[in-house]
């Protein structure tokens, strides 16, 4: 292990990551079934057609609403919760450093701000838990799921939005928003999911999402304490990571590029006319696009499975150590 991938998270961030997850996986997967019900007609078949995926994508919706409101009262009534709510929020220093990193592509800069300096040369004790890249994340993350639970209450019934707003286009225009949308978020995922599983110092998947700090020992070992640097100089790649990272990112750009060329076919620009949507021009390599695209986040949610298994098998590692240890004693 580097300490680049040492547990930062609590459990409870941990768990919550891993819960939020498979959430939103489940309401692509719901969501893109009857969106691009041509392109994914399988997955509606398999789901038990559109009524049923329908019911499904409700019941994540409601899943994902719990998951928020009780991330929103623990950051509200705990210490603990208040206390990374203010270290999510934006400082000079991050300006700054954004500021500096525009220079460095620019290069008017010799070199990124220390912030940025965790894949080259600086130390995980060294680089804070979030920089500014890892707040934008969590703020647009956080806009997007704020604004699709708002839009999808209001379109929960087509038929009485309708009515509200008098007129089908109106009411269209909501259903519109909230697919493109998560259309938005979903190439974001895609992105989130090659970042964090094909990077070479955490292939296949970047444990400290998954591994609290509470469970990483604080000491290290006497080669790690003579070296100044990550240890990412140490690392040995797999044999299979140049291919797996080349075919993954591939079918990342595909996925992106595929899902946004699609959603404007089957929502229709601006507004659909039609109350469903989808049903747009046939086309069989836009078709395997998004099938593509679908398999990147199918490969994300076995990653986050995997992440778990991993996460369960440190755990059962540390209670082997520990009762060695017990032993050890007892014996002496």
């Amino acid at each position: 292990m580097t300490n680049l991938d040492h547990g930062k998270f609590t459990r409870m961030t941990t768990v919550f990551h891993s819960l939020l997850a498979m959430d939103v996986f489940f309401l692509f997967f719901t969501g893109y079934a009857i969106m691009f019900n041509d392109e994914l007609w399988w997955m509606l078949t398999l789901m038990g057609g559109s009524g049923s995926v329908a019911a499904l994508h409700r019941v994540f919706g409601v899943g994902l609403l719990a998951l928020v409101v009780f991330w929103v009262l623990m950051m509200v009534t705990t210490d603990t919760g208040r206390s990374n709510f203010r270290e999510v929020l934006p400082t000079p220093g991050d300006a700054r450093a954004f500021l500096q990193d525009i220079q460095f592509v620019l290069g008017n800069a010799d070199e990124r701000h220390p912030n940025a300096r965790q894949f080259a040369g600086g130390t995980a004790d060294e680089i804070p838990l979030l920089s500014y890249v890892g707040k934008g994340v969590i703020f647009i993350f956080a806009f997007e799921l704020t604004l699709l639970s708002i839009s999808g209450l209001l379109i929960w019934s087509k038929t009485g939005l309708m009515q509200y707003f008098a007129t089908q286009t109106a009411a269209m225009a909501f259903v519109v928003f909230h697919g493109l949308l998560g259309v938005v978020m979903l190439m974001g995922v895609m992105f989130h999911i090659f970042e964090h599983g094909f990077h070479p110092a955490f292939y296949p998947v970047e444990t400290k999402a998954f591994i609290p700090r509470s469970m990483i020992p604080e000491e290290h070992s006497d080669d790690d304490d003579d070296d100044d640097g990550t240890g990412i100089e140490r690392l040995q790649l797999s044999p299979g990571w140049a291919s797996a990272s080349n075919l993954a990112g591939a079918a990342t750009v595909i996925g992106i590029v595929s899902v946004l060329t699609a959603s404007i076919f089957d929502t229709g620009y601006p507004v659909s006319l039609e109350l469903l949507v989808g049903g747009g021009p046939t086309n069989l390599l836009l078709t395997v696009g998004v099938n593509i695209g679908v398999l990147v986040l199918f490969l994300g949610m076995v990653l986050s499975v995997y992440g778990n298994l991993v996460r369960i098998r440190w755990e059962q590692q540390m209670a082997e150590q520990e009762a060695e240890s017990a032993d050890a004693e007892a014996a002496d």
